[in-house]
């Protein structure tokens, strides 16, 4: 093992040597956070990416969509392949791995994943690379990123918080802050192949001005002209940088990391509270959540319909066959449904033609 800043061991051990012992570290399972229940052990990943690569170059695998996606961008036109281990249709916060995907990343060259805690079966494949000395690189996208403080009424004990005790790690939906996590990407891929320094690191350069800058601009826009300030979610506490960001508030149904539906009567009823103070006829939900919460509020409130948002915390199958990525993500799913749930535009007026006849209460 060697992470993103340190050189190379020369007396790790093999991949296949180390793949027995990783194997049998996950067979277990690990407790997710996702509305999904248990893994899907027949379903492939996302998928892999370099325009070009001829399936000879260094193979990367990513635990988390957003990062496979930022990855697939820095490596464009090199050798270098990137895998997203996240099957499709999976939460990836929440995602409960068989004992594969230790195999897979010790097979590969480097492993991206979201720093220690988020992701709890990524914690124990990098504790067996560690402790078998496996040469895989292990690139913390995390590195360097300031989190801010979790909601107060945030239980500091839940899984998913780790070592930054308090912290949200959801960091990636700023995408000013996103663009650390491309900087430490990138870095740690021209560690992985130097002989690439260049056109990795004008990659990231372009993706960052071109993408990523573009896209706080247009939700900047969405937020300077909306109605109100406030935005209710039927859905977990992953939305706050949004509204750290924006200046915007940030209202989940659930007060904590978990997107597990562990809905109380307590939070339908504060719920129901926000919606009447702030006269709010449109409400967001996770795409990879429980509906039956936002349906209870369409029912109870005078909620006229649920649109959808997401983390980029997984992909839909038929996203992938769009080649839908962070970007389009955020100006197909996330932009319109603040567009509307902000009283910026009625919901007919939102997204690309036809946008509220597909997602309004998701038909």
């Amino acid at each position: 093992m060697h992470d993103a800043n340190q050189p190379q061991s020369e007396s790790g051990i093999s991949r296949r040597r180390a793949i027995t012992a990783g194997a049998a570290l996950l067979t277990t399972g690990i407790a997710g956070c996702a509305s999904s229940s248990g893994s899907d052990d027949t379903t492939s990943a996302t998928g892999s990416s370099s325009e070009g690569a001829s399936g000879d170059g260094p193979v990367v695998v990513a635990s988390f969509f957003s990062f496979y996606d930022f990855a697939r961008h820095v490596v464009d036109g090199t050798p270098i392949q990137v895998d997203n281990l996240v099957p499709t249709g999976l939460h990836g916060h929440g995602w409960e791995p068989n004992a594969s995907v230790t195999k897979d990343i010790i097979e590969a060259d480097a492993f991206l994943h979201v720093g220690p805690g988020f992701q709890p079966w990524a914690d124990r494949a990098i504790q067996t690379v560690e402790d078998d000395g496996v040469d895989t690189q292990l690139i913390n996208v995390r590195e360097g990123v300031e989190l801010v403080d979790l909601a107060a009424t945030l239980d500091p004990d839940e899984e998913g918080v780790g070592a930054q005790q308090g912290k949200d790690p959801h960091f990636w939906l700023d995408p000013d802050r996103a663009k650390t996590s491309v900087d430490n990407i990138t870095e740690g891929l021209v560690q992985l192949a130097p002989e690439h320094e260049t056109t990795l690191r004008d990659n990231a350069a372009t993706y960052k001005s071109d993408t990523l800058e573009r896209i706080d601009q247009d939700y900047q826009a969405i937020f300077d002209a909306a109605e109100r300030d406030v935005v209710q979610l039927a859905a977990h506490n992953a939305f706050q940088y949004i509204g750290v960001r924006y200046d915007v508030q940030m209202v989940p149904l659930v007060t904590n990391l978990a997107a597990s539906g562990d809905v109380k009567p307590s939070d339908i009823a504060e719920a129901k509270d926000v919606i009447r103070k702030n006269d709010i006829k449109y409400i967001a939900n996770g795409v990879f959540e429980s509906r039956r919460p936002a349906e209870q509020l369409l029912a109870e409130t005078q909620v006229e319909g649920y649109f959808p948002v997401t983390p980029y915390a997984g992909v839909r199958e038929d996203w992938v066959a769009n080649d839908w990525g962070y970007e389009e993500i955020a100006y197909n799913i996330n932009m319109p449904t603040f567009e509307v749930v902000l009283g910026t535009k009625r919901p007919e007026e939102a997204g690309p033609d036809g946008w509220a006849d597909e997602w309004m209460n998701f038909q």
